[in-house]
């Protein structure tokens, strides 16, 4: 049995220091700011705490008025994954578009421009990049949040993004460690299973999160996923081998590691959230995520209370839970550090030196990169019909944030419309006749999505071509099939200004 030497409160604001708790609203409920008073020292945002950029900045500030150095977490990877931009599209690709420019200096432009944006927000926590190398073509979670395919081009622009974003005075959070990218699972919905040789994860998986860490990455996300090389009985986020031993002392990391989030059902179908926190902060995590599902008081002080009975009955060492405490402190006293330093709007606005002519804002700059066209592009005129073949989205991307090139066809080419087209019982050739009828003689822009994944999908295409073959084929995916159509442009993601890329290459003009 573990004695204990510190009083209940202490203990209690360690167990509530570890947390790091979503919650729902624009403003900050009351139950967080009493939570804060007794140490909660994180909180993490989601899309639906994000109205205009105005908005975020009070509410981080009601916080900073009760905790000046409290961290502001946000799963704002750019490109399909976005919280400040949720309702509108992202202003930056995403990590297969720069990867598919492969400019590093690029990427660490990208990272700082998001990162001043967070920062001028108020939020100094981000939980990215991503490093996971998609190396299984099917993975269903990961897709163009991965830079790609290729181990070397993965940890080169892991480094360079950790490297841009803290420069803002952010601190990244590199996931999902030790690697996501070789699962056919979502661990939203279950618990994925990579079955490689220990060999392939370290000459693989792992050279992104050496990279990150040789980059100074401040914290390190942990993934739900088995991984029987490494622990054959415990996935990653559960693991002492994985998280103390792998990462800590082989890869010699000392930031903070923080769970993705325990509420997803890889975790908490099997273990329940309480028992998977324990567990997670004794394997050596320090930081609870939860808030993407369960966004109440109720689970804050369920996860508290598991904890702090936890270390009374012996179950998690005190020491291990006050460790934990004291790195979430140090990392919450680095972005205040850094914030204090660089103070209220130090950073660089883009194109206002004086006298300066404006340039294009660098997001939009990589997303025009990015763009990969195959056929000769005859330049629009007249306003199209957009057919979108929309696939489920996987629930880290989510349903609010719009995608395609219909909305930005529609700037550039007025009366330009849209249709939504699914999987359906009526088959592909029904569905490509209902896009034929629709558009009338208007030319056909059909954007699809990841079309390798999706058979109905890739069929309906198919359909459409052999009855409209001056179709024009944008795939917002990852680009695993081979080109269609007389045109056909690759965005590699599917944010709001990859969009406008392929807007500008369908019509021959400039969105911005």
């Amino acid at each position: 049995m573990t004695t204990i030497t510190t009083s209940t409160d202490t203990l209690t604001r360690d167990a509530l220091a570890v947390l790091q708790p979503g919650f729902v609203g624009t403003t900050v409920p009351d139950w967080v700011l009493r939570r804060i008073g007794e140490g909660l020292s994180s909180v993490a945002l989601f899309g639906r705490n994000v109205a205009e950029a105005e908005q975020l900045a009070a509410l981080t500030a009601r916080l900073r008025a009760e905790r000046p150095d409290v961290l502001v977490a946000i799963d704002e990877e750019g490109g399909d994954v976005t919280r400040l931009e949720v309702r509108t599209g992202s202003s930056f690709p995403g990590n297969y578009a720069l990867g598919s420019v492969d400019d590093t200096d690029l990427t660490r432009d990208v990272a700082r421009e998001l990162g001043r944006r967070l920062a001028e927000c108020g939020v100094n926590f981000n939980w990215a990049p991503s490093a996971d190398v998609n190396s299984n073509r099917d993975n269903p979670v990961i897709g163009v949040r991965s830079f790609g395919a290729d181990p070397a081009l993965v940890a080169r622009h892991t480094a360079a993004y950790v490297e841009g974003l803290q420069s803002a005075g952010v601190a990244a959070c590199t996931k999902h460690f030790p690697g996501h990218g070789d699962t056919a699972v979502d661990s939203h919905h279950a618990m994925p299973r990579v079955d490689v040789d220990l060999d392939t994860v370290h000459a693989r998986d792992l050279l992104p999160f050496r990279a990150a860490i040789a980059a100074g990455s401040k914290s390190v996300m942990s993934a739900h996923i088995l991984l029987p090389a490494l622990d054959p009985h415990h996935p990653a986020t559960l693991s002492p081998r994985i998280l103390t031993g792998l990462l800590r002392g082989e890869l010699g990391f000392e930031g903070l590691i923080v769970t993705d989030g325990i509420e997803m059902q890889a975790v908490a179908s099997a273990y329940g959230i309480e028992r998977g926190s324990v567990l997670a902060v004794a394997a050596g995590a320090d930081a609870i995520c939860v808030g993407g599902g369960l966004a109440d008081e109720g689970t804050v002080l369920r996860l508290r209370d598991a904890l702090v009975a936890a270390v009374r009955n012996g179950e998690l060492p005190e020491e291990r839970l006050a460790d934990a405490a004291a790195r979430v402190r140090d990392l919450a006293d680095w972005t205040h550090r850094v914030r204090g330093a660089s103070g209220p709007g130090a950073a660089a606005q883009e194109g206002t030196a004086p006298g300066a002519v404006k340039s294009a804002p660098v997001g939009l700059v990589a997303a025009r990169r990015a763009v990969r066209v195959s056929g000769e592009v005859t330049p629009l005129t007249s306003a199209p019909y957009v057919a979108a073949f929309t696939p489920v989205a996987n629930i880290a991307v989510g349903n609010d944030t719009p995608w395609g090139v219909g909305a930005e066809l529609a700037r550039l080419l007025p009366g330009t419309e849209t249709g939504s087209y699914t999987a359906g019982d009526d088959g592909a050739r029904a569905v490509a006749a209902q896009v034929v009828e629709a558009a009338g003689d208007r030319t056909v822009v059909a954007v699809v999505r990841d079309v390798h994944r999706h058979a109905w999908m890739a069929e309906a295409l198919d359909a459409l071509l052999a009855v409209r073959p001056g179709t024009v084929v944008v795939e917002m995916g990852v680009n695993e099939a081979e080109p269609r159509g007389a045109v056909h442009i690759a965005t590699h993601g599917a944010a709001r200004v990859c969009g406008e890329a392929a807007a500008e290459v369908i019509t021959g003009r400039t969105a911005g």
